[in-house]
């Protein structure tokens, strides 16, 4: 009996590695090229024109098209402009037009004007020059000037850095100046950075190369001091909000009322544990306290979303986090909290739309797993709540106009995207597409999957991994570990991740992704862990999983690389150092390898000042570790870096260098915190030869680096 079984479970094995032979495995052009593999590419989803027709790109001819909802009949699309007038710079100088009309000049000067801006009623146009604000008038051209002290440290209406790059967001383009709903007044911000010491960033080109000078603030340094401000549109007297710029402080993105009597200024101190909202007078200045927020660790001073007005100009709906998950809260417009939307051990991601007229609230939540999106409705009240997409799958939604009808474009990590239409109680009202490619089951790849891995104290830490082709657990393969590691900035999402990262498949490399506990997988009740102490909860995860993989026989225990960029280079240089027991090989990118060395609004959030908690920067700095490295580390960085400044790779180098250890440095002249162009192929080519030198331990295939 023993024999017959051993028998039949040998011929099941050489059945399936028959099958395996019998089916194609992908291409390099199918992996790392342009060539279609597995999947058809779906027609992109431009929108909606009404509740009964969406828009979508078809992929051959990239033409716009119409689609009705009950007929499934396209017809040719041309979006209306968004208005009939169109704004934009040109050499500098500002030009509008109506229509098809022929553009209009309205400045030219020497000087260059910067975010030109229509006001609402279409008769004026803001814009700052030099450092100060400026309007136009549309009609007759007529300049008006608002700001008279502009320099080279004093910005009107332009953004210091701190504020472009952590607070109002890279998408505004420095611009800090907000129309008030009836064209009669402009709010900006005044920024005085004369305290907020300069950073010099370097350019080599030329014979003398040059040097940018940027007022960038790091942990503990002063910070810009800013003003909040309001102008009539034809100019005068400015009226300050009743603030004291010299105050250590914070201001966020701020909400004009529907009426413009008032504007919603975001507060908040400089240990950012504390979050106000006020409604400041712009006719006097004087402000209302209309909202106040207090955590333990930190308030994020968001600028995606946190606060939706209503229509019916008496409420708003916030997103906070203040519970420990993020939610929705339902407060009137003084202030006054009338319910929870929302609640529980899961996180909101944002909201998508507010029926007012039947008070339903329609948002995107990962809610049945932290690694999935999906689509839900819930009263006003928080009652009859009820998710509207389907199946183990992440959702990405788009809700026609009047939220009647919506499209889901889902998949998960065995599952290609497809593509289906449901009205607003969830009721599936047909198939739209499928990217699954006819010839999808002849090819042989590398299994993706959801796994979880344990640690210690009782977290199960999400992670996806995708084994090699033809996957042998009696082989032992090379590891690829890809991280961010960043505070509420998890990777690891059960979706469809495409066939770029087959190649390494077939080449026999396991391949995995893993969030640590504060990556926002355990809403911010997990991320707060990290307070004061950035680096010990992510490499205590990363080791942990280091550690579960070194384990399984499958694994050559000594071919484990780690690689990131950004917070991801912090985390790999950590890995390489403080990690170095478990970790073989790293590549990081662009790496802060001190917090002291980083922005003054991110890091303070996270660590505070390095007066009030030297030990956490000390602690969570790579410099602190340098003794334990071993393994071999290479470290790229943009000479322009303007965001983490290559003085981070500077200060690590020196340590290497002054310790004896042996690393590879690569530099990328003229490049910020990433690279690309011209540069892109070396880039490429380079991660290349080191995973083929030090993971597969043979000749890089001469096809690869062409």
């Amino acid at each position: 009996m023993k024999q017959t079984v051993l028998l039949s479970l040998a011929a099941s094995v050489c059945l399936s590695l028959t099958v395996q032979a019998q089916l194609k495995t992908l291409s390099q052009q199918q992996t790392l090229g342009n060539q279609l593999s597995i999947t058809k590419p779906l027609p992109y989803l431009a929108g909606w024109s009404d509740d009964n027709h969406y828009i979508e790109t078809d992929p051959a001819d990239r033409q716009l098209y119409a689609v009705d909802l009950k007929s499934g009949q396209r017809t040719p699309y041309s979006p209306p402009p968004k208005s009939d007038v169109n704004v934009f710079l040109q050499n500098n100088d500002i030009f509008i037009q109506y229509g098809k009309e022929a553009a209009k000049q309205l400045s030219s000067t020497k000087e260059e004007e910067k975010n030109p801006t229509l006001s609402p009623d279409g008769k004026y146009i803001a814009f700052t020059r030099d450092n100060d604000l400026y309007a136009l008038e549309v009609a007759t051209g007529k300049e008006t000037r608002y700001t008279n002290d502009g320099t080279d440290v004093i910005y009107n209406g332009w953004s210091s850095w701190v504020y472009y790059e952590e607070i109002l967001g890279r998408p505004t383009n420095y611009k800090a100046f907000w129309w008030a709903p009836d064209s009669k007044r402009i709010a900006f911000m005044r920024f005085d950075d004369t305290k907020v010491p300069m950073f010099p960033i370097n350019g080599s080109t030329g014979q003398h190369g040059y040097t940018e000078k940027t007022r960038y603030p790091k942990a503990g340094d002063p910070n810009p001091e800013v003003r909040v401000g309001f102008v009539p549109v034809t100019g005068g007297t400015v009226t300050w909000a009743d603030f004291n710029e010299k105050d250590d402080q914070y201001f966020g993105e701020p909400y004009w009322s529907y009426d413009s009597k008032s504007l919603t200024v975001q507060w908040m101190n400089r240990g950012q544990d504390n979050l106000k909202f006020y409604a400041v007078d712009p006719a006097t200045g004087s402000k209302k306290e209309t909202y106040d927020e207090k955590q333990p660790s930190w308030i994020s001073l968001d600028f995606d979303g946190r606060v939706e007005y209503l229509q019916d100009k008496k409420h708003y709906i916030l997103k906070s986090d203040k519970t420990g998950w993020a939610h929705f809260y339902l407060y009137t417009l003084d202030g006054k909290l009338v319910n929870a939307i929302t609640s529980g051990k899961w996180q909101i991601v944002n909201l998508v739309y507010v029926d007012e007229k039947n008070k339903v609230v329609y948002f995107n939540a990962r809610k049945e797993a932290s690694t999935r999106t999906d689509f839900y409705r819930v009263d006003y009240s928080g009652k009859n709540m009820k998710r509207l997409t389907f199946g183990d799958y992440s959702h990405q939604v788009q809700l026609s106009p009047n939220g009647r009808y919506f499209i889901t474009t889902y998949s998960n990590v065995t599952t290609p995207q497809k593509r289906t239409l449901l009205d607003n109680t969830g009721k599936v009202i047909k198939e739209l597409g499928d990217s699954k490619s006819a010839d999808f089951a002849q090819y042989n790849f590398g299994k993706t999957e959801m796994i979880t891995i344990p640690t210690d104290d009782g977290y199960q830490l999400p992670a996806v991994i995708t084994y090699p082709t033809n996957f042998d657990q009696n082989k032992k393969y090379p590891v690829i570990m890809s991280i961010y590691g960043g505070p509420a900035a998890g990777t690891v999402t059960n979706t469809w991740k495409g066939t770029g990262n087959q190649w390494w498949a077939n080449e026999g490399i396991i391949q995995i992704a893993v969030d640590h506990r504060a990556s926002g997988q355990f809403g911010k009740e997990g991320v707060a862990l990290m307070h004061r102490n950035l680096g010990k909860w992510e490499m205590k995860d990363y080791t942990t999983a280091a550690k579960w993989l070194k384990a399984k026989p499958w694994v050559d225990n000594k071919k484990l690389l780690i690689t990131g960029h950004s917070y991801g280079g912090y985390m790999t240089c950590m890995a390489l150092t403080m990690g170095a027991d478990v970790f073989d090989f790293g590549i990081a990118g662009a790496p802060v390898t001190s917090w002291e060395l980083y922005d003054s609004h991110y890091t303070e959030r996270y660590m505070d000042t390095p007066k009030e908690n030297p030990e956490g920067y000390k602690n969570g700095s790579v410099l602190t570790y340098v003794d334990n490295y071993k393994g071999l580390l290479r470290i790229m960085h943009g000479d322009m870096d303007d965001n983490v400044h290559m003085q981070n790779t500077i200060q690590l180098v020196d340590k290497l260098q002054n310790a004896n250890k042996h690393f590879e440095l690569m530099i990328y002249p003229g490049g910020r915190h990433g690279w690309g162009g011209v540069k892109t192929p070396h880039d490429k080519a380079e991660r290349i030869r080191f995973y083929y030198d030090h993971l597969l331990n043979k000749p890089v295939p001469k096809e690869l680096l062409n």
